[in-house]
């Protein structure tokens, strides 16, 4: 049996990240995470009402956390500086989309803890799309991005170059470099 032993908060999100990411939210239960830290079941329960908190929780801390960064976003004054620092971010935060897509999952009618997170999850997510709004915004007002194409087409286009597969294991610097060249200068000859 487990032992019941003191963690940290951040021990307990980067657990249940990795589980999140290996396992996705079907595969991630009490049991799997009191094993991976070495405390019991009841240990997290102490804490926690059910996964569907633990996992808001921790969401929340993700969205809060890459907001942050995100927020940096204004130190870059033109369109392409901003173009440079969302895709780095976007790509050092890989796994975020992933993430966010194992967030719908979870059912708001959980408990009402669960259910003020999810509105709470929304809300960040609102904001997060207000700066890149703005960034969209930017380009077209300097004359970087057609004005007839939607922005959400743009923003979901810029965030989907995460998904693309790299099979051939292209070094990360350069597959981001040549993400980069296709998003500013397409991929047909002139």
């Amino acid at each position: 049996m487990a032992r019941e032993r003191k963690f940290s908060i951040q021990e307990l999100f980067a657990e249940t990240r990795e589980i999140l990411l290996q396992n996705g939210y079907e595969g991630f239960t009490f049991s799997v995470l009191a094993d991976r830290m070495n405390v019991s079941r009841g240990t997290l329960y102490k804490y926690y009402e059910n996964k569907e908190e633990l996992i808001t929780e921790y969401m929340m801390h993700e969205m809060n956390s890459f907001l942050g960064e995100l927020k940096q976003l204004e130190e870059h004054k033109t369109f392409e500086a901003q173009f440079d620092f969302i895709i780095d971010l976007i790509f050092k935060n890989m796994e975020i989309h992933q993430l966010i897509m194992v967030a719908e999952q979870i059912s708001k009618y959980s408990n009402e803890k669960v259910k003020t997170n999810k509105e709470q999850l929304k809300m960040l997510h609102f904001k997060m799309f207000t700066f890149l709004r703005n960034f969209v915004v930017l380009g077209k007002k300097e004359g970087k991005l057609r004005t007839d194409i939607p922005d959400e087409l743009v923003l979901g286009f810029v965030f989907q170059t995460i998904n693309i597969p790299n099979h051939h294991k292209v070094p990360l610097i350069e597959w981001v470099a040549w993400i980069k060249e296709i998003l500013r200068n397409g991929m047909f000859t002139k």
